[in-house]
């Protein structure tokens, strides 16, 4: 029978209910013509850049109008790079610690660090502190028909600046967000329209070219929903998505529809945010690669970084691996630079690109998870069942060529047998004596012990004591299994999936124990090979006893 595990994760209160974990992995369906309606694909790795300042990174820009250049946030400096790896130019320092918010007019740069405000002047190149005496503070900063609009740091008001000119404040060109009595927490501009967030409610202001103030609130767009975090206001798929609270409570993820905010988050991903206490740290930001558009919804305090993919309404956690643990994802904040998605490290200066074929970390280990129950829903097993095999449905002969044109290739040994080369000098080689000289002519003395294995299809194989296959190369993923809801777990069970060019390779566990009365079984996958993963089903043999 088919085992369900592609769908999405969800966790709930009580994991014996459900225990659907999905870590580095995101479900993408397929329309028709497919072998099964879908399949679970690996999360893109972190390509690295370079090092630009000492972090961590709070923002990254991409400017809209001169798409040569994209800026960088790092720790209290402020820098502007030409290209993905030129070197970084420091324009000046700024203040804070937090996330920073930036927009810019075409010819200026805002940069809002709650509660200083700074413009970088790309046509003089000039950068300077926002100065103006009337310049109260900005938290977040938006940028709506030649205006910079932004939020007064603890306040009700909204500020706008002239006309073109971030750098001078009419003291006059501020209003309040007056439609409930709660503080401006962030605000977005979507669509020629402002949208301003508070604690419990969210109003949408547009240009009305008034000559006092040109903002006028829009009668009836009034939402009765808050905000937790400006940081986590984000705009994707002609939408804005934000973690919201209210007079009600807090933690629930919202995505608006017209001026109505839509409950997107389900009952599990809301318990998790439960857990992390505070929340009030909560950043966020969005990106499309290959036709899904993620929400990333990360919580310093909770270590947990969750992701929504608006193409298949189904979450999943992004997380790094570090010490054997899960952690939150390195990615701090995100920008669009030349095609490229651009992320930069919570942690330190580094910026990375998200790349779909690169299945590690910053060279570093990128573990991805999987469980689920073993049944269907409706098909919960009452009686002992034993449990013959599990065999994976996915995508095989995908490890690494890591000694490149020379794993087919035969050598000869001076008793006339054929072996084949697999070993990382990635030198085709002729043994004579104790010597093995290679292609390039220079001579090396082996420093293992040559084995002699099983009969090969191309002859035998080659293996040193002293070169080891390297990690990729013949991928394996790893089984365990709970009969108690995932409680408790099985020991590990390890399968591989095939080297590269293997593809009829079948990857499968045997005697996979008895389950017991009342309890459904759940199995959970993970690797950490930095190779291609594409799940497409899993097949379960069992049997029912009579008791």
């Amino acid at each position: 029978m088919k085992t369900p595990i592609l769908g999405s994760a969800y966790v709930a209160r009580s994991i014996n209910a459900a225990d659907n974990r999905m870590v580095n992995l995101f479900p993408e369906v397929i329309p028709e013509g497919g072998k099964e309606a879908g399949f679970l694909n690996r999360a893109p790795g972190l390509n690295f850049l370079q090092t630009v300042g000492t972090g961590p990174i709070r923002a990254l820009w991409a400017h809209q109008t001169n798409g040569s250049d994209f800026f960088v946030v790092s720790g209290n400096q402020f820098f502007k790079l030409t290209g993905l790896t030129a070197t970084p130019t420091l324009l000046g320092t700024v203040s804070g610690t937090g996330p920073v918010s930036i927009a810019d007019n075409g010819t200026q740069i805002f940069l809002a660090c709650n509660p200083d405000g700074y413009i970088y002047n790309e046509v003089t190149n000039v950068f300077a502190k926002i100065t103006d005496s009337d310049f109260a503070g900005a938290v977040t900063v938006a940028y709506l028909d030649g205006y910079f609009v932004f939020n007064q740091p603890n306040s009700q008001f909204i500020w706008v600046s002239q006309l073109l000119d971030g750098t001078s404040v009419d003291p006059l060109d501020f209003a309040s967000a007056e439609g409930s009595p709660d503080g401006v927490v962030g605000l977005i501009a979507d669509h020629r329209e402002l949208w301003v967030f508070g604690t419990d409610s969210v109003e949408v202001w547009y240009n009305s070219g008034e000559a006092d103030f040109p903002l006028t609130r829009i009668q009836g767009a009034f939402n009765e929903i808050g905000c937790v975090s400006a940081y986590t206001i984000a705009k994707m798929d002609n939408g804005l998505f934000w973690l919201g609270t209210d007079a009600r409570g807090q933690g629930i993820v919202y995505r608006a529809n017209g001026y109505t905010g839509v409950r997107i988050s389900t009952h599990a991903i809301e318990y998790a945010i439960a857990q992390y206490g505070n929340i009030s740290d909560a950043i966020a930001y969005t990106y499309q690669q290959e036709g899904h558009a993620f929400y990333v919804l990360t919580f310093p305090s909770g270590n947990a970084t969750w992701v929504y993919d608006v193409s298949t309404q189904a979450w999943h956690e992004r997380a790094g691996f570090d010490n054997g643990e899960f952690m939150r994802h390195r990615s701090n904040c995100q920008c669009n630079f030349g095609g490229n998605i651009i992320v930069g490290d919570f942690e330190n200066g580094n910026i990375y690109t998200f790349d779909l074929d690169v299945y590690a970390d910053n060279g570093g280990i990128q573990k991805w998870l999987r469980s689920w129950r073993a049944l269907p829903t409706g098909q919960n097993n009452l009686k002992r069942t034993a449990h013959h095999s599990l065999q994976l449905d996915c995508e095989t002969g995908v490890g690494l060529n890591l000694y490149p044109g020379y794993d087919s290739e035969n050598i000869d040994t001076e008793a006339g047998l054929n072996l084949v080369a697999e070993y990382l000098q990635r030198y085709l080689a002729t043994q004579t004596g104790d010597i093995l000289t290679t292609e390039a002519g220079d001579n090396f003395e082996p420093l293992g012990q040559f084995n002699l294995p099983d009969l090969d299809t191309n002859g035998y194989e080659l293996i040193t004591n002293s070169y080891p296959a390297a990690p990729g190369y013949n991928p394996e993923v790893m089984l365990r299994w709970s009969d108690d809801g995932g409680h408790t777990w099985s020991n590990e069970h390890w399968s591989p999936i095939g080297k590269i060019g293997v593809y009829g390779h079948r990857t499968f566990w045997r005697r996979l124990g008895m389950t017991l009365k009342l309890r459904d079984r759940v199995y959970e996958l993970s690797g950490t090979d930095p190779n291609k993963i594409a799940i497409m089903g899993a097949e379960l043999i069992l049997s029912p006893t009579n008791s």
